[in-house]
């Protein structure tokens, strides 16, 4: 090896391999101190993006769980208030039971109406200034949830507080009749039928009658804020017991064979047609209605039938028929084969042989039976089981069909299954989105209905009718607990959202630290090393440094 001033290889070697030992124990400190692997993107560009990707997921998964936490806060306010209003329908629904006693007068009844306005304006008060965070909780909508057409409800109010139940009672107790639980489906009929009847029921089949359905002509059936429904004299709940007539005896015996005169005429019977028959009898003679039985369509076709009834109904009483028309009813709902003129023979051993025997003695004699029999001067409507025409109570207009039955609306009737017809009745939501991600997508919807006396159907709640008050308090009450049972739901879907998020942060922020967390043994161990080498370097640089001095001694 030659001797040189000019090039030092080696001090330039030495030098070289102290730089880079100093230079790797900078990059092990600033690991050491700063915990982290890459503090540059030159450290591990790939690595740096990925911990990069995955530091901004976290923070977004940060903030995500901040947001469920006020979506669940809210929610606990929401809760509260639909809390308190249940405490205020259930204080609704004591006073419409207590409407229901009949030892309390109207009177009575007013002061409970003022106690309900004061309950409904705290309701009011409630769905209006409940906020959180400074915004109105509730929607504001005031769409009820009992549909806006009011006289479609109100039909349906009456269906399901009384003249159903009533009718079907009537029916069982004056024919000894009962369906067989089949079911009913009830038409609110819009904008009527051309022929302008009130209500009818339709079915299909030979025998007894499938697919039944009670269908309500919306155009002209009555719908009055009362208990009776429509007007004097042929009130609404008078019309619902003569179709209930035709439902049940189109399940109970072979009533496609049964003559027209006969079905009007038993239907008229269940709740009397005196008014009609005084009505008749102002235009024509009793010969006249007496001779339109039989006449379908005719000008007297329900007067003449109902007076055939109300002559069947007292001939087969004097013959010893037992409950008359009730006798004959039973007989032919217990043989289905059998017809009105086999019926008539065998309950009267044969003195009513036959439907035209029937009518033949009708067309002699009705006459005078409705001219000298039947009492068309007093209030009673001439209803089966009345004063007129077995000596009963009396029976007016008004109270012939019972204000109440025995079943709500709830508990259905006895003999059917009653479907009645779905009004719309929504009332608005408000919504609102609570981010649950670190996603644009991830976002869980808060749904808020409206809660105010005109969206819970109570804007009208009147308790001179305890029934209908009860029924619509019952509505409102399973409308409020089923917006809790989504408040409820909503909180427990945020708890699960909360708890995914925890642990994908979790373990997320344990595969950042696996990127670009410093093993801090590795670190300190090639720190040490890095130290041990720079020392080394340094002496070596020394040494290298003094090899040119030797040049001097071969000078000398």
């Amino acid at each position: 090896m030659s001797l040189s001033i000019n090039n030092n290889s080696l001090s330039l070697n030495a030098q070289r391999s102290l730089r880079l030992h100093v230079a790797a124990q900078e990059t092990l400190l600033t690991r050491l101190t700063g915990g982290t692997r890459i503090d540059k993107a030159a450290d591990d560009p790939a690595g740096q993006a990925i911990a990069a990707r995955m530091d901004s997921s976290m923070r977004g998964l940060s903030q995500a769980m901040r947001a469920i936490s006020d979506g669940g806060s809210m929610l606990q306010v929401a809760d509260g208030a639909l809390a308190n209003v249940i405490d205020s329908l259930q204080r609704l629904r004591e006073l419409a039971v207590a409407s229901g006693n009949g030892s309390y007068g109207s009177g009575d009844r007013a002061k409970l109406q003022q106690e309900a306005m004061e309950i409904l304006n705290h309701i009011n008060q409630v769905g209006a200034e409940t906020q959180f965070n400074g915004e109105t909780l509730f929607s504001q909508d005031r769409v009820s949830i009992g549909g806006e057409d009011e006289q479609k409800r109100a039909v349906l109010d009456g269906l399901k507080t009384g003249w159903l139940s009533a009718s079907e009672k009537m029916v069982k107790d004056l024919f000894g009749l009962e369906a067989d639980g089949v079911k009913l489906k009830v038409n609110l009929v819009s904008p009527g039928t051309p022929s302008g009847v009130l209500a009818w029921v339709a079915g299909s089949g030979p025998g007894k009658l499938d697919n039944l359905s009670l269908n309500i002509d919306m155009a002209d059936f009555g719908s009055a804020a009362t208990a009776d429904g429509g007007s004097a004299p042929m009130y609404s709940d008078r019309i619902i017991a003569h179709e209930m007539a035709h439902a049940i005896m189109a399940r109970t015996m072979n009533y496609a064979n049964l003559p027209s005169w006969f079905r009007e005429g038993s239907a008229e019977l269940i709740h009397g047609a005196d008014e009609r028959v005084r009505s008749a009898l102002a235009g024509a003679d009793a010969a006249t209605i007496v001779g339109g039985i039989g006449v379908s369509g005719g000008t007297y076709e329900y007067e003449s039938a109902y007076v055939a009834a109300r002559f069947l109904h007292q001939r087969l009483k004097d013959l010893g028929v037992e409950g008359g028309m009730k006798g004959l009813m039973q007989h032919l709902s217990r043989n289905q084969g059998a017809t009105l003129s086999t019926a008539l023979d065998a309950i009267t051993g044969g003195k009513i042989a036959s439907e035209a025997d029937f009518l033949m003695e009708f067309g002699a004699d009705g006459d005078e039976f409705l001219l000298n029999k039947m009492n068309l001067a007093n209030r009673d409507t001439g209803a089966i089981g009345g004063l007129d025409a077995d000596g009963g109570p009396e029976f007016d207009a008004r109270s012939v069909v019972a204000d109440a039955g025995d079943n709500n609306a709830d508990d259905g009737l006895g003999g059917f299954v009653v479907e009645y017809p779905e009004l719309g009745g929504h009332t608005g939501v408000r919504r609102v989105q609570v981010q649950a991600g670190d996603k644009a997508g991830d976002l869980i919807e808060l749904q808020f209905g409206a809660i105010n006396a005109a969206a819970l159907g109570l804007a009208k709640l009147d308790m001179q009718r305890g029934a209908v008050a009860l029924l619509h308090v019952d509505e409102a009450l399973a409308y409020v607990n089923q917006q809790r049972v989504v408040a409820g739901a909503s909180s427990n879907r945020l708890d699960l959202a909360a708890g995914a998020l925890q642990a994908g942060s979790a373990n997320m922020a344990a595969a950042k630290e696996r990127i670009a967390g410093v093993d801090y043994a590795g670190a300190a161990a090639g720190l040490t090393r890095a130290q041990i080498l720079q020392q080394a370097a340094s002496a070596m640089l020394a040494q290298a440094n003094s090899q040119p001095r030797a040049v001097l001694s071969l000078l000398r």
